[in-house]
């Protein structure tokens, strides 16, 4: 049995960052990004097919309460139903319930040892609980079955990076753009990497191609900017985060950023408006810098 997921391809919004303000949480996008072949569900009787087919139409019109209804009834007729329950798990994943997803994936596994799909997203409710070690054992299982997913790799990659293991991580992102060239968020992630480990180059470069696959990502213009930034460039630093504030006028941490770089080129009063502002949308630390050179 084999879904076609190829909601795993997540929009970046769905990314919660490791080092990053979190901008929206992962299980939160996975309901309205399910895209796949019922046609190749393999079940046991029409009727459990049918509430499954309803249960991911009212996901798709966001009524989660609604298919969580559905899927119960389609397990009630088919405890077996291993589809069933890993696509409960999905929503309750999105309603923020991570330990209750985890028990439904767990039980589609149960039904389904082969079932890649499951193994993955318990992993990344196990990365919601910070349980980073649980989730990698989970993703190194789902690679087993599954090494063609650059979306195992990907989030196998963050849940190194979130330990420490950079170059682990930089690893597993490689295999995910190897698998998928146009993984924006797994460039993104490779140079977050690179330069948490000191190669910015290395990371610009990767944000190029982030930016070069999507030219509205705000997060890999500032992140480029802050490379640059570290490597003395500091008018080129600006650019990027003048890109950042365009596509992102709420953007705080690149607000910041350029008031720093602006104080670097000897641009006072043009940094300390840029950390004014940073502070009005709740960077804190802007304040610090503030009181410090601004005053």
């Amino acid at each position: 049995m084999k879904i076609a997921l190829s909601f795993f391809k997540l929009s970046r919004e769905a990314i919660e960052d490791f080092n990053l303000d979190t901008k929206q949480p992962i299980m939160q996008k996975i309901a309205m990004l399910l895209m796949f072949s019922l046609t190749t569900i393999i079940c046991s009787s029409q009727t459990s097919v049918e509430y499954l087919e309803s249960g991911l139409s009212k996901t798709d019109l966001g009524d989660y309460r609604g298919a969580m209804a559905d899927f119960n009834s389609a397990i009630e007729i088919d405890p077996q139903f291993a589809d069933a329950f890993f696509f409960r798990g999905a929503i309750k994943a999105s309603l923020g319930d991570r330990r209750g997803a985890i028990a439904d994936f767990s039980s589609a596994i149960e039904i389904d040892p082969q079932y890649s799909e499951a193994f993955t997203f318990r992993g990344i409710s196990k990365r919601e609980l910070s349980d980073h070690r649980g989730a990698i054992a989970d993703y190194n299982r789902a690679i087993e079955i599954d090494p063609q997913f650059a979306g195992t790799f990907f989030y196998r990659g963050i849940s190194k990076a979130s330990l420490g293991d950079h170059r682990g991580a930089m690893a597993d992102f490689s295999s995910a753009i190897e698998i998928d060239p146009q993984h924006v968020n797994a460039f993104f992630k490779r140079g977050f990497s690179k330069a948490s480990l000191g190669d910015h180059r290395g990371a610009i470069a990767d944000f190029n191609s982030a930016i070069e696959i999507d030219p509205q990502f705000a997060d890999a213009y500032s992140r480029r900017g802050i490379s640059k930034a570290n490597l003395g460039d500091h008018r080129g630093a600006i650019a990027d985060y003048n890109r950042a504030i365009e596509i992102d006028p709420q953007f705080a941490d690149a607000y910041a950023r350029r008031g720093m770089s602006k104080l670097m080129l000897d641009q006072i009063i043009g940094g300390c408006l840029d950390l004014s502002k940073a502070g009005e949308l709740g960077n804190e630390i802007a304040y610090d810098v503030i009181r410090q050179y601004c005053n």
